[in-house]
C-alpha cells in the first residue's frame, strides 16, 4: 500500500518545534550547569520569536490570501497553524515548568527573582530610590481614549497596562486604559544587591506596576497587567526596485510596522484588560498566549560570570600549530598542505590574522570576500578596508538579504565603500551564503591563489559557540574555479568548466542526486554503500526522496541533522536503513559535511569527502549562492571523516535519535560505559591537520567503542578507527604532492 505524504515525510514547522524542544530539554538537563541551564531557556524562547516573526507570519499571510496548497507531507496553511498552536501549547508549558524548577534552584544558590510583596523594608526603600533616580524619567505613561489613540509599540515590545479612572472631575466615573511602554535600553531585572553575596533581582515589569500610582498620580488604577507583541518581520523584495540598497532601508522600516502576529499576556490577566489590547492591537484571529513569565529571551540577563561555578569551565581555542611552524606565515603554511580550522576549538583568529596578512604583504594584489554575517565590530571588515588603503583590490559581496542582519550589512557596505572597495550586492532572486574569501599573491613570475572555503559566517563571536569548518588551500584549481564564482556574481555570468567546486544554483542538486546513485549503483552491484551526512536542516523533497531510494537499494545511510528533518527514518520498506540523530549540546552544531563509501564501508580513505555551506533545502540547492567543497588531503580528511564525523555518530552525551514515530528519545551509553561528548573530546583533542610537528609528539584520545545506536555505521571498521588513532595508518598521497602517513 502506498504510503500518504504524511506517512512519508514529517512536517517542516512541526520539526522545527521539536527541534526547539530539544533545546529547553538542556535547559532541564542536571548535566548542564545551573546558569547555562538558565541560557538554554532564554536561547529556547528567542528561537521561538524568530520562528513567529518568520514562519508563522508566512503561514498567516498565507492563510489570509486563501492559499490552500498543502506542503509536501500534505498540509494547508491553515492545518499547519492549527498543529503549531497545539505543538506550541506544548513547549509553553514546558518552558513555564523549567522556569518554576531553574527559579528555585537559583534562589538556593543566593540568586532569586523576587517579587515587590516578597522583599524587605531595606530593599524596597532601595527600589524606591532606584525607580526615582533610573526609571521613572525614561518612562512615557500614555493615556488611551478619544483624544490620544493606541499609540505604535515596536516588534517585541513589553509593557504595562492598566485600566482606572480618574480621581477628580466630571469623568471620574468613565473607566480609561494606560499603558506604559517599556525602553529596550532599561535592565529587564534591576538588582537590588549589587557588591553582596547574594543576587536579588526583581523583574522591570513588576517594578513599573508597582509604582503605577506615582506615575498616573491623577488616576485611580483598577486592573494592571503585562503584555509582549510579536510582529510579522518577513521581508518581501520588490526585484524591480531601481536601487536595491534604497528599497530595503525602506523595508526595513516597514518591518518595524509588520502586523502582530503574537500577543503574550500574564496569565490570569484581567478581561477587559484582555479585550481592549486584542483589539487595540488588531489581532483577534492571531496567537493569544498567557503565560507567567513573559519575554523569557531576557533570562540570559540573569546570568553572572561572577559565578563561574554555574557555568561551563572555560574554554581556550587552540591556535593550528602547523601556522606557528612557519611563524606564523600563513601563506607559507598554506602552500605546503591544506589545513582545515575547525571552530570553535580552534581560534576564528586564524581566519583574522590569514586576511590581515594579506592586507599588509605588499605581494597581494586581490582579495575578494563573501559577507553574509558579521559581528558588530567585524575585524574582517577591518582588515578589508586597510587592504583597500594600501591600495590592493578588494571586492567585497555584501548579503543585504541576510535576514534580521540587513541593517548592520548596509552599514558595513557604506564603510567599505568609503574606503574604495569595490562591493557587491550579489544577484537579486538569489542570496549569496557561500563563504569564501580569495586572495591572490604574486610569486615571482606567476600569479597564487590561497583560498578559505567555510561552512561557517566571518563572524567572530558567532565562531566561539558554533562548531563550523574552514578549509585553507592553496590548490590552484580551486582558486581558478573560486574566482568563477566571484565572477558569477559580480556579473551574473553562469560559470562554466568548474573542475572541483560545485555550487548551487547551478550543478549542486545534480551533484548531490549523482552521488547518491552512484551509492546506490554500488549497492545493486553487492560492493559497500554507504552515505554519511552532517547539516542543520534535511528539508528537500528530492533529496529526501532519493535517500529513501538509496535505503530500499540497501545503501546504509546515517545522517546527523541538528534542526529540522523532515525525513522519517527506519520505516520498513522506505527507510529502514537510514538513522538520524540531532546534537544539541554546549557549542551549536554548524558544519555540513558529505560522505559516500565510493565503493567501500565508511569510515574509508576511498571514501568522498565534503564540505558545504549549504543545508538540504529547496532554499539552498535553488535558490542561494551555495559552495560544495571536496577534501583531497589525506590529513584533511582524516580529520573531518574519521574525527569529526566518528565522533559526532559516537556522541551519547549530547545526541537525539529520530524515532520513525517523530519523537526524538536521547541516547544513552550502552551498559555501565560512561558518556561520551563529541564537544568534549575535541575540546581536549586537538584537530590533525593543524598539528604539524607536534603531530610526532602527541595523538589524541582514542575514540570509545561505538554506542549500540552508532555501531551498525562505524563498527565494521572499527579496527582501522583504531588503527589511524594509534598511528598505523597505511600512507596516501596528498593533493600537495607531497607523501603523508595518516596518523594522529
Amino acid at each position: 500500500m502506498a504510503l500518504t505524504p504524511s506517512q512519508r515525510y514529517f512536517n517542516r514547522e512541526l520539526s522545527w518545534l521539536l527541534f526547539n524542544g530539544r533545546v529547553t530539554d538542556e535547559a532541564k538537563n542536571p548535566a548542564v550547569p545551573l546558569l547555562e541551564r538558565v541560557r538554554f531557556l532564554s536561547i529556547s524562547a528567542s528561537n521561538l520569536d524568530e520562528f513567529y516573526m518568520v514562519r508563522v507570519a508566512g503561514l498567516r499571510t498565507q492563510e489570509l490570501a486563501g492559499m490552500n496548497r498543502p506542503s509536501f507531507d500534505g498540509l494547508t496553511p491553515s492545518r499547519q497553524l492549527g498543529k503549531i498552536a497545539k505543538r506550541v501549547d506544548k513547549l509553553l508549558s514546558a518552558q513555564e515548568r523549567c522556569w518554576t524548577s531553574l527559579r528555585s534552584k537559583l534562589k538556593s544558590e543566593k540568586i532569586s527573582v523576587l517579587g515587590v510583596t516578597e522583599l524587605s523594608d531595606a530593599a524596597r526603600a532601595q527600589l524606591q530610590d532606584y525607580f526615582s533616580q533610573q526609571i521613572f524619567p525614561l518612562l512615557s505613561p500614555l493615556i488611551v481614549d478619544p483624544a490620544h489613540p493606541f499609540p505604535f509599540l515596536s516588534n517585541l515590545s513589553l509593557g504595562v497596562v492598566a485600566s482606572m479612572h480618574r480621581t477628580e472631575g466630571p469623568e471620574a466615573a468613565d473607566t480609561v486604559f494606560g499603558l506604559v511602554p517599556i525602553p529596550t535600553h532599561l535592565p529587564r531585572f534591576v538588582q537590588l544587591s549589587a557588591g553582596s553575596k547574594k543576587r536579588e533581582y526583581i523583574a522591570i515589569e513588576d517594578v513599573i506596576a508597582h509604582f503605577l500610582p506615582d506615575l498616573l498620580p491623577d488616576f485611580s488604577i483598577h486592573q494592571h497587567g503585562f503584555f509582549r507583541i510579536t510582529r510579522d518581520s518577513d521581508i518581501a523584495i520588490d526585484e524591480e526596485a531601481e536601487d536595491l540598497v534604497r528599497h530595503f532601508e525602506f523595508l526595513l522600516k516597514e518591518r518595524r510596522r509588520g502586523r502582530v502576529i503574537r500577543l503574550e499576556l500574564n496569565a490570569g490577566i484581567d478581561a477587559e484588560l484582555r479585550n481592549f489590547l486584542i483589539e487595540s492591537f488588531e489581532c483577534w484571529d492571531e496567537d493569544i498566549q498567557e503565560a507567567e513569565m513573559l519575554g523569557m529571551v531576557d533570562l540570559k540577563d540573569l546570568i553572572d560570570k561572577g559565578r563561574p561555578d554555574l557555568l561551563f569551565p572555560p574554554y581556550t581555542a587552540r591556535f593550528p600549530e602547523r601556522i606557528r611552524d612557519y611563524d606564523g606565515n600563513h601563506f607559507a603554511a598554506i602552500a605546503a598542505k591544506d589545513i582545515v580550522v575547525h571552530h570553535p576549538y580552534e581560534e576564528f583568529d586564524v581566519v583574522i590574522q590569514f586576511l590581515k596578512q594579506a592586507a599588509r604583504d605588499p605581494d597581494v594584489v586581490v582579495i575578494k570576500q563573501t559577507l553574509y554575517r558579521t559581528s558588530d565590530d567585524s575585524p574582517i571588515v577591518r582588515a578589508l578596508i586597510d587592504a583597500a588603503e594600501a591600495g590592493k583590490s578588494v571586492t567585497a559581496l555584501v548579503e543585504i538579504q541576510a535576514r534580521f542582519d540587513e541593517a548592520s550589512n548596509l552599514r558595513w557596505a557604506r564603510d567599505l565603500e568609503r574606503a574604495g572597495v569595490q562591493v557587491v550586492y550579489g544577484l537579486i532572486g538569489f542570496k549569496t551564503h557561500a563563504k569564501v574569501s580569495l586572495v591572490i599573491r604574486r610569486e615571482g613570475e606567476r600569479l597564487q591563489t590561497y583560498t578559505h572555503l567555510g561552512t561557517g559566517n566571518y563572524h567572530a563571536q558567532n565562531a566561539k559557540i558554533y562548531t563550523d569548518l574552514a578549509l585553507f588551500t592553496a590548490d590552484p584549481v580551486i582558486g581558478a574555479d573560486v574566482g568563477k564564482l566571484f565572477n558569477f556574481v559580480t556579473s551574473s555570468s553562469r560559470p562554466r568548466d568548474l573542475q572541483k567546486l560545485v555550487i548551487a544554483p547551478h550543478g549542486l542538486r545534480k551533484t548531490l542526486y549523482e552521488l547518491i546513485d552512484a551509492e546506490i549503483t554500488n549497492a545493486k552491484a553487492g560492493r559497500p554503500a554507504a552515505i554519511w551526512a552532517k547539516m542543520n536542516a534535511l528539508v528537500d523533497q528530492g533529496i529526501i526522496d532519493k535517500l529513501y531510494e538509496a535505503s530500499e537499494a540497501g545503501v546504509q545511510i546515517d545522517l546527523v541533522v541538528r534542526g529540522i528533518c523532515c525525513l522519517r527514518p527506519g520505516v520498513k520498506g522506505l527507510s529502514e536503513n537510514i538513522r538520524v540523530s540531532s546534537i544539541v549540546g554546549r557549542f551549536l552544531e554548524h558544519s555540513r559535511i558529505l560522505a559516500v563509501g565510493n565503493g567501500h564501508t565508511l569510515p574509508s580513505q576511498n571514501a568522498r569527502v565534503f564540505i558545504s555551506s549549504a543545508d538540504w533545502m529547496p532554499r539552498n540547492l535553488d535558490r542561494r549562492i551555495e559552495t560544495l567543497v571536496p577534501i583531497q588531503s589525506a590529513t584533511v580528511h582524516d580529520q573531518v571523516l574519521d574525527q569529526i564525523m566518528v565522533a559526532n555518530m559516537m556522541d551519547t552525551a549530547n545526541s537525539w535519535d529520530l524515532q520513525p514515530s517523530g519523537k526524538y528519545a536521547r541516547r544513552k551509553a550502552d551498559g555501565n560505559a560512561p558518556d561520551f561528548s563529541a564537544h568534549q573530546y575535541f575540546m581536549q583533542n586537538p584537530s590533525l591537520s593543524g598539528r604539524g610537528r607536534a603531530l610526532k609528539v602527541s595523538a589524541p584520545q582514542e575514540l570509545p567503542d561505538p554506542p549500540v545506536r552508532a555501531r551498525q555505521a562505524v563498527a565494521p571498521n572499527a579496527d582501522k578507527i583504531e588503527a589511524l588513532l594509534d598511528g598505523e595508518g597505511s600512507p596516501k598521497s596528498d593533493n600537495s604532492g607531497e607523501t603523508e602517513r595518516v596518523s594522529s
